[in-house]
């Protein structure tokens, strides 16, 4: 890290981001308490074979909505008829977790802990109450870092988007009519959806459960209200006369006139072919509509409905109710008529984030209703005496259940652990795919689209390129999920009033009207500045509000994507003074998602911070505002691809969020405890707490990720030093002090060379191999499994046949690789043979072995040998044996792994980008000598491509190395937040500075590794020398300072004349300078280069500098491949695919055009037959080449032999007649006799009719 940093932020950070993992840490803590508790209750009591049902006396005569009113009141409910038992959960409790997060991660095991909860069984014939401790599964914990360690690999579970209960209403055009009809869903969480559409005719129907349609009077009527009744409800929203939606649908609903003619109507609707009963038809309503258990809006429904219906129900009513159905009527006949807006299902107030709490709650319900089941049923088989909860509950449905959902849900994931910025954000991610949610082919452009709701809420830039585009999308930085599931942001309050009686908030504030007392005398007239006095003058008043200028308070407020509509909202950028006031009465504003300009007096809220639109990935760009979309989209993406590197390097250019994710990432050791440092090694941090008590942090080191990189921890701190709890105590393999590093600081120059950067392509400096600059560390697991097969046990063993004592060097006595074995290609990692089947012996053998006394046993060699095209060092060596009371699977022995690591150089080939989406593939490594070099004789590092900039509009990379170069000459750290960093004018002082430190010989080359140091006071006397005082110079505070004299000591170099010049003067005559000599004056941040090879002058200045880049995972060392023979395919005896299969190179269909149109016969001839799939022709070929004979004439392919086949079991006779003078095929419609031939089948002879 460089000494000194220098933020170029002009706003405030008042508020510091949210931990960025609480989402996942908070949602799955509600389910461990609150969230298994709910399910617990809902499916309490269980009962064998009782069937729920209204009592007679209280169905008979009632409608509906009076039972419902009777229910609600609780002078009465629905009776259990029948039934001995009842099974009911009262608490839940966990147990301590069987196994550590590193024991499960060593040995594959899930890192859970036991549920038990207490149940009791009420037997109804003696009223006997039996209580019991029951265990109901191993529930997957999640780690404090939000993860979860299944099968010993860390997974993540993505937070879903799906659309939320309640009611919707839209509008569509009817194609017939042109009119604009409404169309409503009331979506539920559980149980039966509404569909209610008016038609062109201006009938209101309704559709409940997709069933038929009718009339919804006809719905009114059967839940108990009267044709006046109903007229009266809507005659207020409803057109009078002919236009009335309600007159129009009673006139047009059957003959039902009263309740129970309605409800038996509704009835056969919706039951069609059953007898119509009028109490069947009561309770009907009732499941659908009003029963708890069948019918389920979730506290969201309810609220949504509540606040879109304007109905005041208890927010604890999840049931839907005839008011409910009343008022969405109402709404739904003022959108049709224009005095209500319609809704946006795009819109973030009609979309809730599920997060892991609730899709594991929802998956832990699947189980328990399971086991529901089997226990009624269970009820009814057992002896009242016998029974007891334990013989009753079977929990395998409900470890079933969790299984299922970590092991296969499209929302679980292997967790992206490629550096510390990949696992942070796919703990953040937000998936609108998944159970419940939208399928990518039937997603269209609107629901992927970034909708102004976002803004704050989800990032607007980060999403996946592909068919995933929109679907996907990240959490922004300052975001949180209110209980509802809402996503919410926070926004500075903006106040225009204190109260008299608080002078100290009153003092340095600006009056906005005139202060008068009692008797109507001026105290202070509008737009006096409160001095203290003042105040004491104001508070003496009588308790009243001060009417102020208004101002921004420092605390934040949260709120949801509904909420924030009906604000005024600033930018964070509005310009305040010291006190926090607007200093402009026009300010630019969001208003309900749009930009307008509004009165400082109107404005209600305020930004919290520029890069509360963005994500963590996003904000990480420097200079994001001078990138395109779409780049800065590619930019956030690849920053995740990055490897870490051996020798990380914080960027010279950063945006201030660095530590923050690098802290919340995971992968960097957090102290527990406030205290001091007692040992630190790279084993293990030994933390003695305030309290006495000694706290061991132990340090991962060489692990391998989930993407086969490298986590290593490196202590970070020193016996001795104080930490605070969540301090960083150990660095990541990408961070450095607590800094998120992914890449490296590169000298890189603009410019074409030689054609070696043509499309994007990248010339490296050998220096930056050499100095492994991006080099990284690599580690891949291989294991093998000693089983029990049906010809005896496979052994583990360094006795292997037919394999030489060379290739056995590094294998101990059982035959396992040593620690620290350098192994290539084909090498044996673990020798292990496998019993053969016997074979029948010649005489001769049978003699040697009679003779030579062998041992009668036949095995083959299956050692576990390095995959092709891998090489490396062992670096661990676990055996896991059943001895040991290991968790092996049925019919294993023994288990053994190694992990190979290998460093792996930069190479050409491998794929490299910085963080504006400039991203391009190595073409060349040029030797040092050979670069283009700075007139100081430095040769550049990394040469990129100059038209890639202009097409692609990420002007963000330039002014990046304009920055970077002014900065390391400097000796500082830049953070340059994104939308609130380093502007022009700011970037041309750094470049001023840099050219006065330079100049002066203020810049020493004595740092670290070579790095300059710059020396301020060499500067300063080299300045006071000149007669220009150097305090303006340096200083933050005065813009343009630096700028100015570096262009009037450049325009003394140049001999040209600048005394009487004032600063624009100055600039003027720089730029007329430029124009007519050509010389680039220094704040252009351009040099003039030389070729490495000729030390000639390149035709043009170049643009040099520092950039940021990093090393992405596409390494070429992973892709590139060669096979000469291999494995063939079964059916079509053709070379396999892939490198994973050792495949071999397609040549397909176009590749075949492209040799007939060069009538190379021969060559496609060969590429059709032996180097495919003539097996025979193969075969000869390969023994003609090792005889060094002439390739023979080629066979029949086997794909003709496929196709033959294919024909025959068509029903057709097809044989190729091998006649000399006349080749050809024969094909008929083949008898079953002749069928017969084709195969060793039997087949029954029958007549061919020739059909």
């Amino acid at each position: 890290m460089r000494e000194s940093i220098k933020n170029y932020s002009r706003v405030d950070e008042i508020l510091a981001p949210p931990n960025l993992i609480q989402i996942q840490v908070d949602s799955f803590n509600w389910f461990k308490t609150d969230g298994i508790a709910e399910l617990l209750s809902e499916i309490s009591p269980i009962q064998d074979a009782a069937r729920e049902t209204l009592p007679n006396d209280l169905s008979a005569g009632r409608s509906p909505r009076e039972i419902l009113e009777l229910v609600r009141e609780g002078k009465a409910r629905a009776e259990a008829v029948g039934g001995r038992f009842q099974l009911r959960f009262v608490e839940h409790r966990f147990d301590p977790p069987k196994h550590s997060e590193d024991e499960c991660r060593d040995k594959d095991l899930n890192y859970s802990a036991p549920l038990h909860v207490k149940a009791e069984l009420t037997v109804k014939e003696t009223g006997e109450v039996k209580e019991q401790d029951l265990f109901l599964g191993d529930v997957p914990l999640m780690t404090d870092r939000g993860t979860f360690i299944i099968n010993g690999a860390e997974r993540v579970v993505v937070s879903q988007l799906v659309r939320s209960p309640g009611a919707y209403f839209t509008l569509e055009r009817d194609p017939s009519t042109g009119r604009e009809l409404c169309m409503t869903k009331l979506i539920p969480n559980r149980g039966a959806w509404l569909e209610f559409d008016i038609s062109n005719r201006g009938i209101i129907s309704v559709k409940v459960d997709r069933r038929r349609k009718m009339p919804v009077t006809l719905l009114l009527r059967a839940l108990g209200y009267e044709e006046e009744e109903i007229l009266s409800m809507f005659s207020d929203v409803d057109q009078p006369g002919d236009a009335s939606l309600i007159r129009t649908t009673l006139e047009r609903e059957p003959h039902a006139r009263t309740t129970d003619e309605a409800l038996l109507e509704f009835y056969r609707r919706l039951r069609p072919g059953e007898p119509s009963v009028l109490d069947n038809a009561k309770t009907l309503v009732h499941h659908l509509f009003f029963d708890p258990r069948r019918y389920d809006l979730a506290r969201v429904g309810r609220y949504k409905l509540n606040r879109g219906l304007g109905v005041q129900v208890d927010p604890e009513t999840r049931i839907l109710l005839p008011e409910d159905i009343v008022a969405l009527i109402r709404q739904m006949i003022r959108v049709q008529n224009g005095a209500a807006r319609p809704n946006d299902i795009d819109h973030l107030g009609n979309r809730r984030v599920r997060s892991v709490g609730e899709l594991i709650q929802n998956q832990f319900r699947v189980g328990l209703l399971r086991m529901e089941r089997v226990a009624r049923e269970r009820m009814t088989l057992v002896q009242p005496e016998g029974a007891t909860p334990g013989h009753l509950v079977n929990v395998r449905p409900i470890v079933a259940s969790l299984r299922e959902f970590f092991g296969g849900s499209q929302l679980s994931q292997f967790m992206d652990q490629t550096n510390p910025l990949a696992e942070l954000t796919h703990k953040r991610r937000l998936s609108a795919l998944g159970p419940g949610g939208l399928s990518r082919e039937r997603a269209g452009f609107d629901v992927r689209d970034v909708h102004n709701s976002h803004y704050g809420r989800i990032c607007p830039i980060e999403t996946p390129e592909g068919p995933n585009i929109g679907l996907l999308g990240s959490l922004a930085t300052y975001a949180k999920i209110n209980p509802f599931g809402f996503i919410e942001t926070p926004y500075r309050r903006v106040l225009k009033a204190i109260p008299n009686k608080e002078p100290k908030w009153l003092e340095g504030h600006t009056l906005r009207e005139d202060v008068r007392d009692r008797r109507k005398k001026l105290v202070a007239e509008a737009g006096t500045l409160i001095t203290a006095d003042l105040a004491k003058s104001i508070a003496r008043l009588a308790p009243l509000d001060i009417p102020v200028r208004p101002f921004v308070l420092n605390e934040s407020e949260y709120l949801d994507a509904d909420e924030e509509e009906r604000h005024d909202i600033a930018q964070a950028n509005t310009e305040l003074n010291e006190v926090g006031e607007m200093i402009t009465d026009m300010i630019e504003v969001r208003r309900q998602g749009e930009p307008h300009t509004a009165r400082a007096v109107d404005v209600e809220f305020m930004d919290v911070s520029p890069k509360q639109i963005f994500s963590v990935s996003t904000a990480l760009i420097p200079f994001l505002e001078h990138d395109d979309a779409n780049r800065a989209l590619m930019g956030s993406n690849m920053q995740r691809q990055a490897v870490p590197l051996v020798r990380p390097d914080v960027p010279i250019v950063g945006t201030g969020m660095e530590s923050r994710v690098a802290k919340d990432s995971g992968q960097i050791l957090l102290s527990r405890v406030d205290g001091t440092v007692v040992t630190a090694t790279a084993e293990e941090i030994i933390i003695k707490g305030d309290d006495g008590k000694t706290y061991p942090h132990r340090v991962r080191k060489f692990e391998r990720s989930n993407q086969g990189t490298v986590i290593n921890q490196k202590p970070a701190v020193a016996p001795g030093d104080v930490v605070k709890e969540g301090d960083p105590i150990a660095d990541c393999a990408s961070t450095v002090q607590g800094e998120l590093a992914l890449g490296q600081n590169v000298l890189c120059a603009f410019m074409s060379w030689e054609g070696y950067n043509f499309e994007d392509a990248i010339i490296l400096s050998e220096s930056v191999v050499r100095e492994d600059k991006f080099t990284s560390i690599h580690i891949e697991k291989h294991e093998v499994e000693a089983r029990d097969t049906k010809l005896g046990r496979e052994e583990i063993t360094r006795d292997i046949p037919n394999v030489g004592e060379e290739a056995l060097a590094d294998l101990d006595e059982k035959g396992i690789i040593r620690i620290g074995a350098e192994v290539n290609a084909g090498d044996i990692l673990v020798g292990k043979i496998t019993p053969k089947g016997e074979t029948e012996l010649s005489p001769e053998e049978k003699l040697l072995r009679a003779i030579f006394s062998e041992k009668a046993r036949e095995v083959k060699d299956s050692s576990l040998r390095v995959p092709h095209g891998e090489h490396g060092k062992v670096i661990d060596v676990r055996i896991l044996t059943g001895e040991q009371k290991d968790d092996l699977q049925a019919g294993v022995n023994e288990l053994v792994r190694v992990w190979v690591a290998q460093t792996r150089k930069i190479s050409v080939g491998d794929k490299m980008a910085g963080r504006h989406g400039n991203k391009g593939v190595i073409s060349r490594i040029m030797p040092i000598e050979d670069m283009p070099y700075l007139p100081d004789g430095t040769p550049v590092e990394i040469i990129l491509n100059p038209i890639g900039v202009p097409s692609r509009m990420n002007l963000g990379q330039i002014l990046e190395t304009h920055i970077g170069s002014a900065a390391r000459e400097l000796g500082f750290q830049v953070v340059t937040p994104v939308f609130d960093g380093a502007d022009p004018e700011s970037i041309e002082d750094a470049l001023g500075r840099a050219y006065i430190a330079h100049e002066s010989g203020a810049v020493l080359q004595s740092g670290e590794h070579g790095e300059p140091v710059f020396e301020l006071e060499i500067a300063e006397a080299w300045l006071q020398e000149r007669g220009i005082d150097p305090a303006p110079v340096f200083s933050d505070q005065t813009r343009g300072v630096a700028k100015d004299i570096c262009l009037r000591l450049w325009l003394d170099t140049q001999g040209v004349s600048h005394k009487k010049l004032d600063a624009d003067g100055v600039v003027a005559k720089t730029e007329e300078h430029f124009r007519k000599s050509g010389n680039h004056p220094p704040i252009f941040g351009k040099v003039i280069l030389r070729d490495g090879r000729t030390g000639e002058p390149f035709g043009q200045p170049v643009t040099v500098g520092y950039i940021y880049m990093l090393k992405l995972i596409h390494l070429v060392e992973d892709k590139i491949h060669a096979r000469s023979t291999g494995p063939y395919s079964l059916i079509t005896q053709q070379p396999l695919g892939g490198k994973a299969q050792f495949g071999g190179q397609r040549f397909g269909e176009m590749e075949v055009w492209a040799l007939e149109a060069y009538s190379a016969a021969h060559n496609l001839q060969e590429m059709l037959t032996i180097k495919s799939d003539d097996v025979q022709g193969r075969q000869q070929t390969y023994e003609a080449i090792v005889k060094g004979e002439d390739v023979i004439e080629h066979g029949i392919p086997e794909s003709f032999h496929v196709l033959q086949m294919e024909l025959q079991s068509l029903g057709l006779a097809i044989e190729l007649l091998q006649d000399p003078d006349v080749p050809a095929l024969e094909m008929a419609l083949s008898g079953a006799l002749r069928v017969d031939d084709f195969g060793d089948g039997e087949m029954e002879e029958r007549e061919n009719d020739g059909s």
